[in-house]
Formats: structure tokens, sequence, C-alpha cells
């Protein structure tokens, strides 16, 4: 089946939806449905991996034994092999999706599903974010929050810290047009990103976002 054709975001990120697809440039994100449901943190970190070495491979013309992912102290995910690529590597899964996010700087992305059941939690909001969450439709809000929480969530994979640090302490804030910016004090490196939602498979939205530094 022919793959979907690439979508260009605002500042220069791109979407990708097959892992067979090179990108023209970067910072680039594959989002990849998968059949793959793993229930175990172990299950999920070698479905990710699997999916970044094949991405990997393609988008640098090597041979899949060439390539080798590795992780920082912290967890954050690291191209080990080969050396000296410079790319950043990001990585998220949800509900059978797969998101694999390149970049020449540090960069982040997440994935997040749409709970129409549930409340969302505005505890762990910044009240730039409730305020503007309080906006939207209230038919909107499962969507609202999961776009919300899928920025945050790139942030601060990008930054490498995860939630180590309170969530309602930086700001995200979304465009119509899908763009991210964050403001998170007056030292904060300059991050920007795009977010976007996906049907997967006519059975959940999804909410994902990108995000780079620099």
């Amino acid at each position: 089946m022919a793959s979907a054709p690439a979508l260009s975001y605002p500042a220069g990120m791109i979407w990708l939806c097959s892992p067979d697809d090179s990108a023209e440039s970067l910072p680039a994100a594959w989002l990849v449905s998968t059949p793959a449901r793993p229930a175990t943190l172990p299950e999920r970190s070698a479905l990710r991996r699997g999916m970044a070495a094949r991405i990997l491979a393609r988008q640098l013309g090597l041979p899949p034994e060439a390539i080798a992912i590795s992780r920082e102290p912290r967890g954050r995910p690291l191209v080990a092999q080969p050396r000296g690529s410079g790319l950043h590597l990001s990585l998220a899964t949800r509900a059978g999706m797969v998101a694999v996010a390149l970049a020449h700087n540090p960069v982040g992305v997440d994935v997040e599903a749409v709970d129409e059941a549930a409340a969302p939690p505005l505890g762990v909001l910044h009240a730039d974010e409730m305020s503007w969450l309080s906006g939207q439709p209230p038919e909107r809000h499962a969507l609202a929050f999961a776009r919300l929480w899928s920025a945050k969530e790139a942030y601060v994979k990008a930054l490498g810290t995860g939630f180590s640090r309170p969530p309602e302490s930086f700001a995200v804030r979304l465009s119509t047009e899908g763009r991210i910016t964050v403001w998170d004090g007056p030292r904060a490196v300059a991050a920007s990103g795009v977010s976007r939602t996906i049907e997967n498979g006519g059975q959940e939205i999804l909410a994902a976002a990108m995000v780079v530094l620099g």
C-alpha cells in the first residue's frame, strides 16, 4: 500500500507516516500505526527502538545492523551507532502508534490518547494553559487537554529532564495553525514545535506533538 504524502508544518517541521519514507529535511517525525499493543515497559521499549532503527537505517542509507540506539543516564534515547551522526532522537508509543522524531537539535515527541470519559486533571497545568482550555468548547476539552499534554511531554523530552520538574511550572501555547511555543521563564532555551491530531484506524483519536530546542 502506498504511503500517505508528507505533511509540511510551520517552522519547517515534517510529519511522515511510513517507516519506509525518508525525510528531505529535518526536523521530522514519523507517526507509524501498528497492530502492536505492548503490555509492559520492555515490550514498549523494544517496539520503539525497533521502529527507530528501521527509520534511521532508511534515513541514513545504512543496513539495519549498522544502527544502535542507546540511552543517556536520565533515559533520553541516543543514536549510539553510527557515531558522530549529529542526530537527536525522541520516541513515544501510544495505542499502537509509534512516534520517532529526528532533528539536528534536541527534540521531543509525544502521543496522547483523547479520553472523553475522564475529566482533565487541571492541577497539572499552568494558569495560562487552564485559561486557554476553559476558552475551548466543552465538547472539545478532552482533545484540547491531550494536545496541551502532548506538547508539554514533548518539551520536557527535548530538555532531557522528563517531569522531574512540576508540569505546571511552564506553559505551552497552541495556535489554531498547530504551532507550539513555550514560555518557561526568562532564562529558558528557545523552543518551538507543531501539534496535530490523528484518527488511529478510526477507533481512537490521538494528539501528537513535536518540539525542538534552539
